[in-house]
């Protein structure tokens, strides 16, 4: 089963040392050997965001996260778990786990 770890932090209070940089390299290693982590990335902060909609036929374009929260999306992870309590356990091991909010979905050609 595919699901998508998205990882919301607040970048005003993350301070990433060279040390817990080594602790994620060590989660990523550990989940690509496992055949768990497929796919994923880090993103650049929200203040360099462009947020695109079209309305009305109208391409709107700002600068900037188009919400206005503490938490905003920093990076995902692509897992293939055999089932979801596999992807909550690896999950709750990311070395981020203890400083933001996770979210995990299910691809939708999975849920069938």
């Amino acid at each position: 089963m595919r699901f998508m770890l998205i990882h919301y932090l607040d970048e005003t209070t993350l301070r990433w040392t060279d040390a817990e940089d080594r602790v994620l390299e060590e989660w990523d290693a550990e989940m690509v050997d496992r055949g768990i982590l497929v796919g994923g990335g880090r993103l650049r902060p929200p203040a360099e965001t462009t947020t695109l909609q079209v309305r009305g036929g109208e391409l709107v374009k700002t600068d900037g996260p188009f919400a206005e929260t503490k938490e905003q999306i920093a990076g995902y992870s692509v897992l293939e778990c055999t089932d979801l309590a596999q992807a909550v356990e690896v999950s709750a091991r990311h070395p981020t786990a203890a400083l933001g909010t996770f979210e995990l979905r299910l691809y939708e050609d999975e849920a069938d």
